[in-house]
């Protein structure tokens, strides 16, 4: 019986998805930050292209400011940003778009993304972060999260439909200051 027992405990053992693995002892411990998505191995086709589409984007965007991000919209895309009124087709985006790179650096990372099983549509998102200066000087940086929405062209293009993003909410330290 004792060896029955001891070859079920080693089948088990040695088929057990753990084996080998070590589990943390603190059940309130977190799990180590996952790679960087941009290089992860592990991220399928379409969650790659949507990422490559992310970084050609975020890079005209450093390099033309905001008329190099508004040439990424599709005609009838939409903005929201948060606190404001939503910004409505092409158009609309480019005229609010005129920064240029030494006024404002956007820069963001996309963090996750999925694509539509037609493969005609997909979303990012990931975590933003904007650098300005006021007149004096002073340096305004302003970061949060935000989503790209992506869709095919007819010419077979893609272009943003959706840009959504928000702020990071105060930071515990700030949760209780009154504004000066």
């Amino acid at each position: 019986m004792r060896r029955l027992l001891f070859a079920i405990f080693f089948c088990l053992l040695a088929f057990c998805p753990f084996a080998g693995a070590q589990l943390p002892l603190d059940p309130l411990s977190k799990p180590a930050p996952p790679d960087n998505p941009l290089t992860n191995p592990a991220l399928t086709p379409q969650v790659s292209f949507l990422y490559d589409l992310e970084a050609k984007f975020a890079h005209d965007t450093a390099q033309g400011g905001g008329p190099a991000f508004a040439q990424w919209f599709a005609d009838d895309a939409v903005e929201l940003s948060n606190g404001k009124a939503p910004v409505v087709g092409h158009a609309a985006i480019v005229a609010g778009a005129t920064w240029t790179p030494q006024q404002y650096q956007l820069t963001w990372t996309p963090e996750g993304g999925r694509m539509s099983p037609s493969g005609d549509m997909g979303f990012t998102w990931g975590h933003y972060e904007g650098r300005a200066k006021q007149r004096d000087g002073t340096p305004i940086v302003n970061s949060g999260r935000y989503m790209t929405v992506w869709k095919k062209q007819p010419d077979g293009s893609w272009k943003v439909a959706l840009d959504a993003s928000n702020q990071e909410p105060p930071t515990k330290e700030d949760c209780c200051k009154l504004p000066q």
